[in-house]
């Protein structure tokens, strides 16, 4: 079925995520972060996966536990969704234009979590959304999905489009390796396991 429903709960945040890969992009999205769920809504959109994810954590201290926990928790979903990895693509690309922005992303569903972050862009925030905490989400998800994550800002200034040309990139290139390769349904790797 590939879909999962989780919860974690600690003295910070309490999150609640269900995952369904072989959706349809629909999401529902209330961090308390209004760009924050913009964003996870077009990473929804763009992987092709259904997600509803709520949180609810310290905000009068700032966003970085909501935000990182998310992205904790998202990865731990997506890692339980995708199984054994058996007859899936594993690996996913985009190359996503955004008006003056252009962000390439690469990765491997290949349990080996790494993360490469090539993002030049102006500290501050985008609406509520501290711009330095993109990367520690991503960082987050990479880990507990066990994902080799590289993103790469080629060009581009405008903050917002930036980080929305990202979570695109990121949810297209997810949803290109999670789907199934009806040629292959052994574990895509010359070592036969991942």
């Amino acid at each position: 079925m590939r879909e999962v429903t989780l919860n974690r709960k600690t003295r910070e945040t309490e999150i609640v995520v269900k995952l369904k890969l072989d959706g349809s992009g629909e999401s529902e999205i209330d961090t308390n972060i209004g760009f924050f769920d913009h964003m996870l809504s077009s990473l929804s959109r763009f992987a092709y996966f259904d997600l509803k994810l709520t949180a609810k954590g310290d905000l009068q201290i700032d966003q970085h536990h909501t935000i990182e926990d998310c992205g904790l928790v998202l990865g731990q979903a997506l890692r339980e969704a995708v199984g054994n990895k058996q007859g899936i693509e594993r690996l996913g690309e985009a190359l996503l234009p955004m008006d003056e922005v252009l962000v390439q992303v690469a990765l491997d569903i290949s349990n080996r979590a790494y993360l490469v972050w090539e993002v030049e862009c102006a500290g501050g925030n985008v609406g509520e959304f501290p711009v330095e905490m993109a990367e520690e989400f991503f960082r987050a998800l990479a880990v507990q999905a066990g994902l080799t994550l590289h993103i790469r800002l080629l060009s581009g200034k405008n903050r917002h489009h930036i980080l929305e040309a990202v979570f695109k990139g990121v949810g297209r290139a997810l949803g290109l390796a999670v789907r199934g390769n009806p040629r292959f349904d052994g574990i895509l790797s010359t070592k036969g396991v991942l």
